[in-house]
């Protein structure tokens, strides 16, 4: 045993913050679970914040977290599955109701993008280039 009491201990590292995980033995003979936060202030000052738990309770505590990572992961697959299906349909794009002949409403995205101006289509169909006219247009 350490002089502090410190049966085992374990550092996480961090970018500014480090956290150790130390398994001390009060004077009474009780075994606990000290979780150190220690971060970086201007470089030369520490911030240290320091928890307890006792192995009495060591059962409920983990359970209370287990509960946190679980809701933890169910939201970050949530945002997941949210930012991929945003990712199909684009918020710019709108869908314009369009009634048909049978007077019924279709939600229809023709990928034309509404300004609120008029826009002009041409009607005149497309001439495709062929051989044939290039030969007339050289003449």
């Amino acid at each position: 045993m350490g002089a502090r009491g410190e049966l085992f201990t374990t550092q996480v590292y961090l970018d500014n913050r480090s956290y150790f995980f130390n398994v001390k033995e009060n004077r009474t003979g009780d075994v606990f679970l000290q979780i150190v936060e220690s971060k970086s202030n201007d470089g030369s000052e520490f911030d240290r914040h320091q928890i307890a738990i006792f192995s009495e309770d060591m059962q409920k505590f983990l359970q209370g977290m287990d509960k946190s990572l679980t809701f933890i992961e169910k939201d970050r697959k949530s945002k997941q599955k949210k930012q991929k299906d945003s990712k199909d349909f684009p918020k710019d794009k709108k869908t314009y109701r369009v009634k048909t002949q049978d007077s019924e409403e279709k939600k229809v995205d023709d990928g034309i993008k509404r300004t609120g101006r008029i826009h002009v289509v041409s009607k005149r169909p497309v001439q495709t280039i062929t051989e044939e006219n290039k030969d007339s247009d050289k003449e």
